[in-house]
């Protein structure tokens, strides 16, 4: 009877401890569910119901009508080819880089990982910008060399690596940083070739991540939309770009709704697949600690490595950027940037200069929220015994990255039109789009420090009497403090850069930053392209300054989008 009477107190509490765990996720779960479910959700439902409904009636036949249009179908074959080429050239171009970052230890390299990591956080409009100064008619290479792109697919494929190159790296090279060289170094020492050891030892235990960093760039530019609006004119468009022209030039709400709708479901798919390919990647993260595996190049093979990586991040992310800079002097005394004090009563009501103080506040504000919705996420996500519904939840929260960006701005305008809800007069609107977009990286940065800590902890805590707020204070937060930190500066950098909706929502007396771009290369003249070039140096360079003191706080598993 002995035995018995020793196990049956142990068992209980474990038992017990689990429910209770089971609870405090549905919990935490609620508030991003009801966050996502009323500012996404709901916003885009509203268009797309007020879409297909045609005079009382729901015409669901309107869907196959629009389908069968010849310029829809050339959208949509546009869009699903060159994000499967800008996706190929992608990885072609940043996964050298992915092993440099993750096998190389060099001067500067922390500064380096900042500047290849600034391209994604800023506004895709002031990439298109950049590429046509670069690219286009009267560009950097016209002026050099008579080479112009801009009436060319290329200028678009160049401009989304320019954009993507960070996801790759990131991703692939956060995963590669802790794979254990010894591995392929003993089967190189059993006679294997150094292209058979990498085939047979390292690619596969790199497929999940190369798997996941494609689907993301493949996300990123089957919905790009200033980039392409920018450089491709009226000769290309794709999904995203012809929502925002049925919706705003033609007000074909019942064509637009039918394109999101395509979208929306191509999205879904394409998370779908990107969270079993997470989940595949997991098993490889517990290997060896990165700070080990990265030593300097030896050889001439890998200081040549080196340079080409470094000369090709000069010249398709330094290049552009610096053209920026360029042609935001290109008065004389500063003429763009002091332009921007003075309001001349045409693009805004205020100066332009208030787009900077505006796009600081709303940020925070954006960055409190996404923080607050996406730390609670993370934490309902953390265990590894997740279920299917809580795995869809995780595909839930990275919807709003799809999505078009256009539908969920004019939902705001639509939807949030009526008490309690009546947010259209209100400056709120602009920090919960941004907070939309910034959730998800907060979750996919906290995420995987969240699951490395040992769950005994969090179980030998709740069963000497903590409550699970301790627990969280007490286990949790000394270990994901730097973590946490590096999200809320992520999500900060994130949201100033957010524009496909803040363009619905924004008011002319208080622009945001890419707004305000947009705006100013929306009028003609010299003036307004410098200030527009100007605000996009400063914007660059907030960003820059973010992420430079991100990597300081980085850790070895927060480096991951």
């Amino acid at each position: 009877m002995t035995p018995v009477a020793e196990v049956t107190p142990v068992a209980t509490p474990t038992a017990g401890v689990r429910r209770r765990g089971n609870a405090v996720r549905l919990g935490l779960m609620a508030g991003p569910v009801a966050f996502f479910a009323v500012f996404f959700a709901y916003p885009v439902a509203a268009i797309v119901a007020r879409g297909l409904d045609v005079d009382g009636a729901w015409r669901f036949g309107r869907i196959a009508d629009v389908l069968g249009q010849s310029d829809i179908r050339h959208v949509l074959w546009f869009t699903t080819w060159q994000a499967l080429a800008s996706t190929a050239l992608t990885l072609a171009v940043a996964l050298p880089g992915a092993y440099v970052f993750a096998r190389f230890d060099f001067r500067g390299k922390q500064i380096l990982r900042a500047v290849v990591t600034v391209p994604f956080v800023l506004p895709t409009v002031v990439v298109g910008s950049a590429f046509l100064a670069l690219v286009g008619q009267g560009g950097l290479l016209d002026d050099l060399w008579g080479i112009r792109l801009d009436t060319t697919v290329w200028a678009i494929l160049l401009a989304h690596v320019f954009f993507n190159y960070a996801v790759v790296v990131r991703t692939v090279g956060g995963l590669w940083a802790q794979l254990d060289p010894r591995q392929e170094e003993a089967a190189r020492m059993l006679g294997a070739s150094p292209w058979a050891a990498w085939r047979r030892i390292t690619l596969p235990a790199l497929a999940p991540a190369v798997a996941a960093a494609a689907l993301m760039v493949f996300l990123f530019t089957f919905t790009s939309f200033g980039v392409v609006q920018i450089l491709g004119g009226p000769t290309f468009s794709t999904l995203e770009v012809e929502i925002y022209r049925q919706t705003s030039e033609i007000f074909d709400l019942s064509t637009a709704a039918v394109l999101t709708l395509v979208q929306f479901a191509a999205v879904g798919a394409i998370l779908a697949v990107h969270a079993w390919t997470v989940r595949r990647r997991e098993g490889a993260l517990k290997l060896v600690d990165a700070a080990v595996t990265a030593r300097r190049p030896r050889g001439a093979g890998q200081w040549t490595l080196l340079a080409a990586v470094l000369a090709s991040i000069a010249v398709l992310l330094v290049l552009p950027l610096a053209v920026l800079v360029q042609r935001s002097l290109d008065a004389p005394d500063f003429a763009y940037y002091r332009a921007l004090t003075h309001d001349d009563g045409g693009t805004f009501l205020v100066a332009p200069i208030h787009a900077i103080w505006n796009s600081l506040a709303y940020a925070c504000a954006a960055t409190v929220v996404a923080v607050v919705i996406g730390g609670l996420a993370a934490a309902a996500l953390a265990r590894r015994d997740a279920g299917r519904l809580v795995r869809g939840f995780d595909a839930l929260l990275m919807l709003p990255l799809g999505v078009s960006a256009v539908t969920v701005g004019f939902g705001f305008l639509i939807a949030l039109d009526k008490p309690p809800l009546d947010l259209r007069s209100s400056w709120l609107l602009v920090p919960l789009a941004q907070a939309l977009v910034g959730a998800p990286f907060v979750v996919r940065t906290m995420l995987p420090v969240l699951r490395a800590v040992d769950g005994r902890l969090r179980e030998a805590a709740a069963v000497l009497g903590a409550s699970p707020w301790q627990v969280w204070r007490e286990v949790d937060l000394p270990l994901v403090r730097r973590a946490l930190l590096v999200a809320a500066g992520f999500a900060f950098a994130v949201s100033l850069g957010e524009f496909g909706a803040t363009v619905f929502i924004a008011r002319p007396d208080n622009p945001t930053l890419p707004v305000a771009v947009a705006r100013l290369l929306g009028r003609p003249g010299d003036l307004n392209y410098g200030q527009a070039m100007a605000l996009s140096t400063i914007l660059m360079a907030v960003c820059a300054v973010s992420l430079l003191l991100l990597e300081r706080l980085r850790t070895d598993r927060t480096g991951e989008f």
